[in-house]
């Protein structure tokens, strides 16, 4: 019997480990969250009142705030921590880790100071012998905890790890697909946050389908790009991780990121549109590495880099599309490395 423990009490991972427990031939679930009250609420009431507000978990699911009880003796960890936290908190979880666990990433962004993504983050700070994959794809946490039809990709280098991930997570309402190209599934998951921000700022200013259907759609090639440069195959990104999951994100009402950018699309400031939210938005730490990354490989991403001026240097949001539009005229090139441009 398999022990599972899932760190991270947002949206996400609590809807995860609900999957989990509920699809029983596992020992335990357990779940660590760093705030007290979300800990309380799924002992007490089987509910995370203030991530997953409403929705009424597994049974057998725990939750716990000591990390290293929750980690120790697991044979599965599932890190689906914040992207700007994965360093501090996964750091502590490596202490008790136990030799062969597998340890799933499923977080979607990128850590902002070292532009690295979270499976990279993961192997600097892990012992050596865990086995590491990354599962990401198109699934709103609460579609997944309605028991949504859904399909994901697991990727690891090792393609026997990747089926691993398979049999753990895979429901008949939870399909999960596998793959090796680990960078190019974490980045289609970090970088479509951005796009997202974008579509939301579309629709905010009373845009239509017509350029939210030309965004997505050079959106997919910017993060292609950049994907690409960084060692990326270019067909993963037309897949869940990729396409599946920038049309989800940007067009879902659900989309944390979407629902921010059509606020400051309506002029509403980034600090009043953070404000009061308790889930993280990842796009917006996403929008500055991603820039930056794009510049340490040459590499153009000119929808990137308009959400970073809005966000960042109080650029009219109207004033981003126009100078899109206004750019040099090219032809159409998808995909490749380089600074192929838009």
């Amino acid at each position: 019997m398999t022990k599972i423990a899932v760190v991270g009490g947002g949206a996400w991972g609590t809807a995860l480990a609900d999957l989990l427990a509920r699809k029983g031939g596992v020992e335990s679930v357990t779940l660590w969250a760093r705030e007290p009250e979300v800990v309380d609420s799924i002992n007490r009431e089987h509910v995370n009142h203030v991530f997953l507000p409403g929705a009424t978990l597994g049974p057998t699911l725990r939750a716990s705030g000591d990390l290293e009880s929750v980690v120790r003796e697991a044979d599965v960890v599932v890190s689906s921590a914040p992207s700007h936290v994965v360093r501090d908190v996964m750091a502590r979880a490596s202490s008790v880790l136990r030799r062969g666990a597998l340890v799933v990433s499923v977080s979607k962004g990128l850590e902002p100071e070292r532009l690295a993504t979270p499976s990279c983050v993961l192997g600097e700070v892990l012992p050596r012998g865990a086995q590491l994959a990354v599962l990401s794809g198109p699934s709103f946490a609460q579609e997944v905890y309605q028991r949504q039809p859904t399909a994901v990709v697991a990727a690891a280098r090792d393609h026997a790890v990747a089926r691993r991930v398979q049999q753990v997570f895979s429901t008949s309402h939870f399909r999960v697909y596998s793959h090796t190209d680990t960078i190019g599934v974490e980045l289609g998951g970090a970088l479509k946050n951005v796009i997202a921000l974008a579509a939301g700022i579309l629709e905010g200013l009373g845009l239509g389908h017509n350029t939210r259907a030309a965004l997505i759609t050079r959106g997919l090639a910017e993060i292609t790009r950049l994907g690409v440069a960084l060692g990326a195959e270019p067909a993963t990104f037309a897949g869940l991780a990729g396409m599946g999951d920038l049309i989800l994100t940007a067009t879902g009402p659900l989309s944390r990121n979407h629902s921010l950018g059509v606020e400051l699309g309506r002029g509403v400031s980034l600090h009043q549109a953070l404000a009061g939210r308790a889930s993280v938005a990842e796009g917006v730490n996403t929008a500055r590495a991603a820039v930056s990354l794009g510049a340490r490989h040459r590499v153009e991403l000119p929808i990137a880099e308009q959400v970073a001026a809005v966000l960042f240097s109080g650029k009219p949001p109207r004033k981003a599309v126009g100078d899109l539009m206004e750019r040099e005229l090219k032809a159409e090139q998808w995909g490749g490395g380089g600074g192929g441009g838009e």
